[in-house]
């Protein structure tokens, strides 16, 4: 299975939407995809689910790493889609190795594309690009 394609990136696009409901609700993940699975439609994909779980078990880590490398914005100041659009990105960038980098900074972007304002995609790229390139003392 291609790690681009539609299927996937709309998976990853109901992850963006499961964590930014989470965090606007201020409640756990997986109620929210508890909640999901209970509606029939759409059906909840497995790898849905697991990326929402993966993102939000590393999320102290993922915002510090966001939060260091986001020039003059503080994750605070961020709007919430785009932080868990950055979260997600950099999850798939430094945990998932079965994802090129280009792959999870190209699908980050386009879910911004979908789901943010004009600006966002450029800086999610941004951020994204610089933690690429310090990956290696990134890594866990």
């Amino acid at each position: 299975m291609s790690s681009g394609g539609g299927a996937r990136r709309k998976a990853r696009r109901r992850a963006v939407e499961i964590l930014y409901e989470a965090e606007v609700r201020g409640t756990a993940v997986e109620d929210v995809v508890e909640r999901r699975r209970a509606q029939t439609e759409p059906p909840i994909n497995e790898f849905t689910v697991q990326l929402a779980f993966a993102v939000d078990e590393r999320r102290e880590r993922l915002d510090a790493l966001l939060d260091d490398y986001a020039i003059d914005w503080s994750l605070e100041r961020m709007p919430v889609v785009d932080r868990n659009i950055l979260r997600m990105g950099a999850y798939e960038l430094l945990w998932a190795e079965d994802i090129p980098d280009g792959v999870a900074i190209s699908e980050a972007v386009a879910v911004a594309r979908q789901l943010s304002t004009d600006e966002s995609p450029s800086f999610i790229n941004g951020l994204l690009s610089r933690l690429m390139e310090n990956k290696a003392q990134l890594a866990p």
